[in-house]
């Protein structure tokens, strides 16, 4: 939901061409990962990172999936309570409904939430088990899509959209900032490599062109996806953009039905997020038992510790969504740091690592490799300096 907002940084142009190349760059990455994966029977992200980099790595890589996912679930309950409760400048739905009172207040909205809807879910014990919910989160985001993009679409021919920016701004300090972290931002939505391994593991007939293909698929729908949410986002609401976009749906849209399409949009995002909450939780979980019960039974055979990792890590999730204040600032540290790890550093050097002990890499390959590893260690190092401006300008 912070990728509309993203345009409004970069502009419409450079936005575009951003999430395509980085859509692209991350494919690469996660076809080196399966290939480097089977080549080691790797069950896990940390199981390829350790053979081919040592322990030290693999643990590291899985205090950055811990990181990022919990970083990502915050996001989602942060979005939830934004669009139930409110923000600072918008309504929320229970309070459009219901008026205010105790019953949207944000902490009691998230609460509920977690308890009733999410707990449930996130106690399956297999990824596998959570394929209805999946599959019924895709396709609520393609509603949500599809009316954000029709809406638009409307009101551009009606000619009630304001020109929007093209280029980036570099017209103060703030938007030079935010250049700095925007692309850490954008990173974030396409970082998934973690949850390549327990994928490919249940893939029947599985085998690397299979997985490949799967994720090039996979690829082109996010492209699609990401492209049309960030540019009809944000040509409704152009400099208005929030960080979070769904908050902007509490105004009239300035079309017919507005009020009907503002509801499907935000409530039909929260029940997205809902159904796709349980399957980053799941990655998280299973990082988690590795990390701290090394050598343990399989979690899958233990169901009391399953059921205790659930219910710390809901209650530390729920308490990290009270905290921070929006989703700009939890996407631009984990995008600058855990997101463009997983995502470009470790399968970069994963590739490079294995092509010295043997493992024929085509030069085609190895330079994209080196292209990628340098790429992360420059948008990481940006990100995280932009972060601390950031920091010390809000803090003055």
């Amino acid at each position: 939901m912070a990728l509309p907002a993203t345009m409004k940084v970069l502009g419409l142009v450079l936005g575009f061409v951003l999430i395509i190349l980085m859509g692209i760059l991350s494919e690469i990455s996660v076809e080196l990962l399966v290939r480097f994966s089977v080549l080691c029977k790797a069950s896990s992200y940390g199981d390829v990172v350790r053979y081919a980099l040592g322990k030290p790595s693999k643990v590291l890589s899985e205090i950055c999936i811990i990181v990022n996912n919990a970083g990502v679930l915050v996001v989602y309950l942060i979005i939830i309570g934004d669009v139930m409760s409110g923000s600072l400048h918008h309504v929320g739905v229970l309070d459009q409904w219901l008026g205010n009172g105790f019953w949207d207040h944000r902490k009691v909205v998230i609460l509920v939430v977690v308890v009733v809807f999410l707990a449930p879910l996130c106690a399956l014990d297999k990824i596998d088990s959570l394929s209805l919910t999946s599959a019924a989160s895709v396709a609520l985001a393609v509603v949500f899509v599809v009316v954000c993009f029709v809406v638009a679409l409307v009101k551009l021919i009606e000619g009630k959209i304001e020109a929007p920016r093209m280029t980036p701004d570099f017209g103060s300090k703030r938007a030079i900032l935010d250049l700095l972290v925007v692309i850490p931002i954008m990173t974030n939505a396409y970082v998934c490599h973690f949850n390549v391994q327990p994928i490919y593991n249940e893939l029947e007939g599985r085998t690397p062109q299979k997985m490949n293909r799967v994720g090039r698929i996979t690829t082109v729908l996010c492209v699609v996806v990401y492209a049309s949410t960030a540019v009809s986002g944000y040509l409704l609401f152009g400099k208005d953009t929030e960080s979070d976009v769904l908050t902007n749906f509490d105004k009239d849209l300035g079309i017919r039905f507005s009020s009907a399409l503002n509801y499907i949009v935000r409530i039909g995002y929260v029940l997205h997020l809902v159904l796709v909450f349980p399957v980053v939780h799941f990655s998280l979980r299973q990082t988690v038992d590795v990390l701290v019960f090394e050598g343990s039974a399989p979690l899958s055979e233990s169901r009391k510790r399953s059921l205790a990792l659930t219910a710390v890590l809901l209650a530390l999730i729920f308490f990290g969504s009270t905290m921070i204040p929006n989703i700009w600032t939890a996407f631009k540290f984990t995008g600058a740091t855990t997101a463009v790890s997983l995502g470009f550093i470790f399968p970069s050097l994963i590739a490079l690592r294995l092509s010295q002990r043997g493992e024929r890499l085509s030069i085609g390959k190895k330079f994209l490799s080196w292209l990628m590893l340098i790429l992360a260690v420059i948008v990481s190092i940006v990100g995280l300096i932009g972060n601390i401006y950031s920091l010390e300008s809000s803090s003055e």
